[in-house]
């Protein structure tokens, strides 16, 4: 959390100069924001509901921007996992942004804090694409995940957005029941209809599977180490 908040008072430095940039250079190049709820649903789950968001917001110029990233889910009362993620952002190509600053996991007993480094853009077969690579300072935690989604128009409103989301990790990590290597994976399909471009209810099915030492760590602990789950939510921005 402490370096969440160090991160935090540089995007408000980072905010302040831009805006006095604009000012000076008579809005060519205007300071822009954004937020996006990729997700935000309520799952079936043996007969639990618990509700989950994906969202990320930026604020920034055209070439610099600086992102706020956070998924997770709430249930029982209680977040049960949430990932935040603060980072500058510079494009380095038409298509792609090269990004760094920090990842946070909070989890209800414990937090894991990440230094982040990592690439965001558009993959060929316009693939939606976040790679990042991330080390944490106090255990020598490495790890490296991926996530794509893509759409797929099947009328001028109805969507079809199949993604992949991918973890592995460097070493065992028992007190949040990582194991080492490849970590865990989902693989969800939506099914959205926009109703405008900025709202779009659907509804999804998604599959996740634990592997290695993360699988036996969730078997021992009375888990699975796979699940499915199917939700309905909505997608906006603005």
């Amino acid at each position: 959390m402490k370096l969440l908040r160090i991160w935090f008072v540089y995007v408000v430095m980072f905010g302040s100069l831009t805006v006095g940039n604009v000012y000076a250079a008579g809005g060519d190049d205007p300071l822009l924001m954004s937020l996006k709820f990729d997700e935000f649903q309520v799952n079936q789950e043996e007969g639990e509901t618990p509700l989950e968001w994906n969202m990320s917001a930026w604020v920034g110029k055209d070439l610099s921007k600086v992102y706020l990233k956070s998924s997770g889910e709430y249930a029982d009362g209680e977040v049960e996992g949430m990932e935040t993620q603060l980072l500058y952002s510079r494009a380095i190509s038409p298509y792609w942004d090269m990004q760094f600053g920090l990842r946070q996991d909070s989890f209800p007993t414990t937090d894991r804090n990440y230094v982040a480094f990592g690439f965001m853009g558009v993959a060929p077969y316009f693939i939606e694409t976040d790679v990042g690579l991330f080390y944490d300072t106090d255990t020598g935690q490495v790890a490296l995940q991926y996530a794509g989604e893509m759409e797929w128009m099947i009328t001028q409103r109805l969507v079809f957005i199949p993604e992949l989301k991918v973890n592995l990790y460097s070493q065992d990590d028992t007190a949040i029941g990582i194991g080492s290597g490849l970590s865990d994976m989902f693989f969800g399909m939506r099914l959205a209809y926009e109703i405008k471009r900025e709202f779009a209810p659907y509804i999804g099915i998604g599959w996740a599977k634990k592997f290695g030492s993360t699988a036996d760590q969730a078997v021992a602990a009375g888990g699975e180490d796979s699940d499915t789950e199917v939700g309905i939510g909505v997608s906006f921005w603005f």
